[in-house]
């Protein structure tokens, strides 16, 4: 079988959902975490290799709650984003405490990650489909197509992303007749509506958004040449930060999105109907514990799920 990584980002501070670490907030029946649905509806479509990218700082706990389980069931490897971690030449400017995006969290895979990889949100749940959708395309010949610029991105349509408890950001995608990626427009604020979705404003007056459109929620998949693209668009990132910046960020979509308009990617879209749902807000466990327990109650998953 051919070797498949899945990559987690499980980084990122999550400020919005309040005190506590929500990456590791239990929703399962059993105490059960989000990332441990992903993971096993990853191994189940094909990966065989799981990486978390962390904070150091949160290692012991990282370990206690879901490493030292999941290294039972596949081989496991740990990366670390730091603010310091830069290329030679760089320094971490002085107050700078935002973690660098989503960019530099996967090139900190380097050297760890040599197979063609899946990457996803820590707290966001996808459903059983993309993973094997993903999956399939990462085994699978492209024939011509640049190893580098080869990339594939799951499709989720936007009311089956939307948040019950407040607006959610969610990068719209237009398509080429081929499924391929054109653009993503970063659209903030998104809620439901009657017509089905709306982007609220800051007077609070509603821009009807088409509830059916495809939209991205950062779940990737490349192969291992596409680290070397990050690590060089990383060095270029630095050295257009401006002197006192000190929340700029290297992102994934946005760098995708570069390679696009630049014709270095050609980026396929592979559509999903899975409903996600994630823990954006505080308030949001409640749902995802009962949609769990939904789909557990429906023979999805086992209750404890590694039974």
């Amino acid at each position: 079988m051919k070797k498949t990584a899945l990559v987690i980002m499980a980084a990122g501070i999550g400020s919005r959902f309040g005190k506590g670490i929500k990456q590791l907030a239990p929703v399962g029946p059993s105490g059960e975490i989000i990332m441990d649905y992903s993971i096993h509806d990853a191994l189940e479509a094909g990966f065989n290799k799981i990486v978390f990218i962390i904070r150091r700082d949160l290692e012991q706990e990282f370990r206690r709650v879901i490493g030292d389980r999941i290294e039972k069931l596949a081989e496991v490897e740990y990366v670390f984003q730091e603010l310091d971690d830069l290329p030679e030449g760089f320094e971490k400017p002085e107050g700078r405490t935002k973690p660098w995006g989503t960019g530099q969290a996967v090139l900190c895979c380097k050297g760890v990650v040599k197979e063609p990889f899946a990457v996803i949100n820590a707290d966001d749940y996808y459903g059983k489909d993309p993973f094997v959708k993903l999956h399939e395309y990462l085994v699978e010949e492209h024939p011509g197509k640049p190893a580098e610029g080869d990339i594939c991105m799951a499709g989720f349509v936007l009311k089956n992303t939307l948040s019950d408890n407040g607006g959610v950001t969610r990068g719209i995608c237009t398509l080429d007749e081929e499924n391929r990626l054109v653009g993503v427009a970063e659209t903030s604020n998104i809620v439901k509506s009657g017509e089905g979705a709306a982007a609220e404003q800051a007077d609070k007056s509603l821009v009807p958004v088409d509830a059916d459109s495809l939209v991205s929620m950062n779940m990737w998949g490349f192969q291992p040449e596409f680290i070397r693209v990050l690590e060089e668009g990383f060095v270029e990132f630095l050295k257009g930060v401006p002197e006192g910046d000190l929340k700029k960020e290297y992102l994934l979509p946005i760098k995708v999105d570069e390679l696009i308009r630049q014709g270095k990617a050609s980026v396929t879209v592979l559509r999903t109907d899975s409903q996600w749902f994630g823990v954006t807000y505080q308030e949001d466990r409640a749902a995802v514990v009962e949609s769990i327990g939904r789909l557990v109650d429906e023979g999805v998953y086992t209750n404890p799920l590694y039974s």
